[in-house]
């Protein structure tokens, strides 16, 4: 009954249990015409919302309503392609530039793009390609595609291997890598692979199969990403420069086609091995690490959204470096696309179906 209240109205609540002492709350804030693919909070009241189609929406929090942004260039949506996230940038209220990545079709196929532009009122302008990368395909899949900044004006965002496993360990290309520029998209000068060859120089790391997730952790200063694996092997990995990450020489998954392991076994010297895998495979979406005061029993956990298996997802990492997990939300019976969290550590949540959800806590 409550789950059929809510698709009646962006106005009606249900609950769900979090733990023995949290009750999750479940507020519908908006209702959106496609797959909300990104969420950025430019305030505690405001969020740009983008849709995979191509379209994007500054929504308010408090009334759910929508302004469609204009400005917007040409996306290949086929497939897993479309316009994919957004984030405001570092120095937003000075700067006002968001942040975006979006399958841009090209001669060759659609390459993984990140792109900025201003936002004033409604209206993007000054839209920059920053980089459109070295990962066009014809195939329409795998395209990443997450963005985090540090603390030192970096910009990181993560590309699929768009289907061609190779590409995840040819450093010719950047498929299946994830990036590192200055925020103005030129190529940082520290960046580990400078100067070494024909390697691009904007990878940080490489060995990605899909990773959609990515966050930058502020209080520990770590990045962070979750990665779809094959039949089974999603991953959550710590992300360091110059690492490889294995796909498709190791991997905890198998194939569609039949009961065969992926590569030659699941670890191997000089790959850097995951810090939680999945089989089987939840389908990561997008990933925060929680810092929020709200949920207060969740301080510095792993919170990642899931399309397969529908459900947030909670990982802990313990002392001993062993995970727990948790999942909440699986009445809901939704694919979950994107999260974002707000200054008190409220969360919002994305659907597949087009919901724009509210995840606070009911206090007693």
């Amino acid at each position: 009954m409550k789950k059929w209240l809510l698709f009646l109205s962006t106005l009606m609540t249900f609950s769900a249990y979090a733990s023995n002492t949290d009750m999750l709350k479940i507020d519908q804030v908006s209702q959106l015409n496609g797959i909300p693919w990104g969420i950025s909070l430019i305030n505690d009241q405001e969020a740009i919302v983008t849709i995979k189609q191509g379209k994007a929406y500054r929504v308010n929090l408090n009334s759910g309503k929508q302004q469609a942004l204009t400005g917007l260039p040409k996306v290949d949506s086929r497939g897993q392609g479309g316009l994919l996230d957004v984030a405001k940038s570092p120095h937003f209220k000075q700067d006002s530039w968001l942040y975006f990545t979006y399958a841009k079709p090209t001669n060759k196929g659609s390459a993984t793009t990140l792109a900025r532009a201003k936002l004033a009122h409604n209206v993007l302008s000054q839209w920059q390609d920053l980089l459109v990368t070295d990962s066009a395909s014809s195939q329409t899949k795998h395209y990443g595609s997450r963005i985090a900044f540090d603390d030192q004006d970096h910009v990181f965002f993560s590309v699929g291997e768009r289907g061609t496993r190779k590409n995840a360990q040819d450093l010719t290309n950047h498929a299946g890598s994830i990036i590192r520029l200055n925020l103005d998209g030129s190529v940082p000068a520290d960046n580990p692979f400078v100067g070494h060859g024909n390697v691009k120089n904007e990878i940080w790391s490489y060995g990605h199969r899909n990773p959609q997730g990515l966050f930058y952790d502020l209080k520990t200063h770590t990045l962070w990403a979750n990665e779809h694996g094959p039949r089974g092997g999603d991953e959550i990995n710590l992300i360091r420069p110059s690492a490889n990450y294995g796909w498709p020489i190791v991997s905890h998954g198998k194939e569609y086609w039949g009961p065969i392991s992926v590569g030659d076994g699941q670890e191997k010297e000089g790959i850097d091995n995951p810090i939680k895998v999945y089989t089987p495979s939840i389908a990561p979406s997008s990933m925060i690490r929680y810092r929020g005061e709200l949920f207060s029993n969740w301080q510095g956990d792993f919170l990642s959204t899931a399309l397969a298996l529908r459900h947030l997802n909670r990982i802990r990492i313990e002392q001993d470096g062993k995970t727990t997990e948790s999942r909440y939300l699986e009445d809901l019976n939704e694919r979950l696309r994107s999260i974002a969290q707000d200054s008190a550590g409220v969360l919002y949540i994305g659907t597949d179906t087009g919901k724009l959800l509210k995840v606070s806590l009911i206090q007693d």
